[in-house]
C-alpha cells in the first residue's frame, strides 16, 4: 500500500473515532474496561503500561482506577529526545504535563521501568486487522522503542486497545512494525495469529 493509502486510511479512521460523542466514548471505556477484567493475562498482571487518551483514542480512565484497587502499578510513556519512550510510574489523578504532540506526561518521575518487567503494554492504535497489525499516529514510538524487546522471553504482552469502529481489513506493514499479541475493543477479545 502506498504511503498516500496508509495516510487515507489513518485519516478516515481517525475522523470516525473523533466523532464518538463523549457519553459513547465514556460507554466504550466502560466496556473496554469489562473486557479486560475477563481476560487472565490482564487479571494476573501487577506492572501495566498505558497511555493518556487523545485524538478520539479510546480512553484508559476506568481502567486506571480499576488497576489501582487491584494494586497494579501503572506506567505512562514518556518520549524521550531519541525517539523513543521509557515508562514511568501513573497515579490516577496526579498532575500530568503536556509533551510537545500535547499528551499527558508524568511530571514527578523516579527511575523508568525496565520494559522487560512490565507484564502488559496497552497500546493505542489508529486500525488494525485480525492478524494483529496496526497502524499508529505516524511517530514509529513504540515500534522504535520495543524493537530491542522483540527477542526477549519475558518481553510483556502487547495489547492493542481500540474502538470497535477501527477495524479494517488489512492493515499495511513496513518490516519494522511490531505485531500485536492481543487486539481489545469495546466489543471484543481478538487473539492475534501471526
Amino acid at each position: 500500500m502506498s504511503s498516500d493509502a496508509k495516510r487515507q486510511l489513518r485519516q478516515d479512521k481517525r475522523q470516525l473515532r473523533r466523532r464518538l460523542s463523549p457519553q459513547q466514548q465514556q460507554q466504550a471505556s466502560q466496556k473496554l474496561l469489562q473486557q479486560l477484567r475477563r481476560l487472565p493475562e490482564y487479571r494476573r498482571a501487577k506492572r501495566i503500561a498505558g497511555y493518556i487518551a487523545n485524538d478520539g483514542e479510546i480512553s484508559l480512565s476506568e481502567l486506571f482506577r480499576h488497576a489501582k484497587l487491584k494494586n497494579k502499578s501503572s506506567y505512562l510513556p514518556v518520549i524521550k529526545a531519541t525517539g523513543k519512550m521509557q515508562f514511568y510510574r501513573y497515579y490516577p489523578g496526579q498532575f500530568l504535563r503536556s509533551n510537545h504532540f500535547g499528551i499527558g506526561e508524568p511530571s514527578h518521575r523516579r527511575g523508568p521501568q525496565n520494559i522487560s518487567d512490565l507484564d502488559i503494554i496497552f497500546l493505542p492504535l489508529v486500525a488494525f486487522d485480525r492478524s494483529g497489525r496496526r497502524l499508529g499516529m505516524g511517530g514509529g514510538f513504540y515500534d522504535r522503542t520495543l524493537q530491542t524487546h522483540l527477542r526477549n522471553q519475558a518481553r510483556p504482552l502487547l495489547i492493542g486497545l481500540a474502538h470497535s469502529l477501527q477495524e479494517t481489513g488489512a492493515v499495511p506493514t513496513d518490516s519494522w512494525d511490531i505485531p500485536l499479541d492481543l487486539i481489545i475493543t469495546d466489543q471484543q477479545i481478538l487473539r492475534c495469529k501471526r
